[in-house]
């Protein structure tokens, strides 16, 4: 019996068959498997079922909508600041930085940013401190608690015009503080909390807190909760009394918290529109002296017959490097408290 000693047939020409690792077949060949679900080369635990473009397919959405609501608008602010445009359309003309020089020489815009920064370094230290007390209050298990939450709550879940129509009537001339106080012969004329331009301006600043103390509440009561008990136990084992045990231990345990609420409340008053709007009438007051600067960019930017477009945009860009500004010197703050 002879062994078969037949050896594979080599046919000429096979070898130059196949693609050399580097050419157009092979690239695309490695572009199909990229493509093709399955383990990716070199990955590991739960890379190994997704490909490199997966990410970007679930957060296409999301990158789309910050593109077309929020890059845009902003390069487009940014091109109309060196242009006349008008609010209606039309053909607008390149006129340099004679926007941001008129800003700078324009008293109004001296006015409303005098406003701005007064409405957030008054409303931001109290927004930081109020809601965190008030977070102390119900933190407590108690009966009946969740009613005294809720009814904390309840002013955040109230539209903006509504509650302003409510402040309205409370602070007329004729309304309930005016009518009680006189009644109470506390007072003999009614205090002019609609006419007077600090008290429109602070009126407003008090609907503000008032509108934010349920929100904000929420904040510190989810911080609250990391705080250890027997931190405050110890101390309290130590003789400390309950304002020593707030500021040596509540306040350092939600120190973070107390930076982003400080954060949101900044950029928040700096954008305040609508309680200037309510008690202080669509002028902004007495001659305008409540407005603010989102309220100056709407009469000067979109006012139809004597706005500019440009102009307004100039001041938009402004109070973006304003709350640009108090964001960064937050998050420094943030930082060196860390650190």
């Amino acid at each position: 019996m002879v062994a078969d000693t037949a050896k594979p047939v080599s046919v000429p020409g096979a070898q130059a068959a196949r693609p050399v690792p580097g050419t157009a077949p092979s690239r695309l060949r490695r572009a199909g498997r990229a493509l093709r679900p399955g383990p990716a080369p070199g990955a590991n635990g739960a890379a190994l079922y997704r490909r490199w473009w997966q990410p970007w397919l679930w957060t296409a959405p999301a990158i789309v909508c910050a593109a077309v609501f929020g890059v845009f608008p902003f390069l487009n602010t940014l091109v109309l600041s060196f242009t006349d445009a008008k609010p209606l359309g039309g053909a607008a003309g390149f006129v340099g930085w004679s926007n941001y020089t008129r800003m700078l020489d324009d008293p109004d815009f001296w006015l409303a940013t005098r406003n701005s920064l007064l409405y957030a370094l008054i409303v931001v230290p109290l927004m930081v401190l109020l809601p965190l007390l008030l977070a102390v209050l119900v933190e407590k298990q108690l009966p009946g608690i969740g009613f005294f939450r809720s009814a904390f709550y309840t002013p955040v879940l109230a539209s903006s015009v509504v509650v302003g129509l409510s402040w309205q009537w409370l602070l007329a001339d004729e309304g309930l503080i005016n009518t009680s106080l006189e009644k109470a012969h506390l007072i003999e004329d009614a205090i002019p909390f609609l006419s007077d331009s600090w008290l429109i301006l602070f009126s407003a600043m008090g609907l503000t807190l008032w509108k934010g103390l349920g929100w904000y509440m929420i904040f510190y009561l989810a911080a609250l909760g990391n705080v250890p008990r027997e931190l405050h136990e110890a101390a309290a084992m130590d003789g400390a009394g309950a304002a020593r045990r707030f500021w040596h231990i509540t306040v350092p345990g939600v120190r973070q918290a107390m930076m982003l609420v400080g954060t949101l409340t900044g950029i928040g008053s700096l954008r305040v529109f609508t309680e200037i709007y309510m008690l202080g009438s669509p002028t902004g007051g007495p001659g305008g002296a409540d407005r603010t600067l989102p309220f100056y960019i709407r009469d000067v930017g979109l006012d139809p017959l004597t706005g500019n477009a440009g102009y307004g945009s100039a001041v938009s860009v402004a109070l973006f490097l304003l709350t640009l500004g108090l964001t960064l010197l937050a998050q420094r703050l943030t930082k060196e408290d860390e650190s």
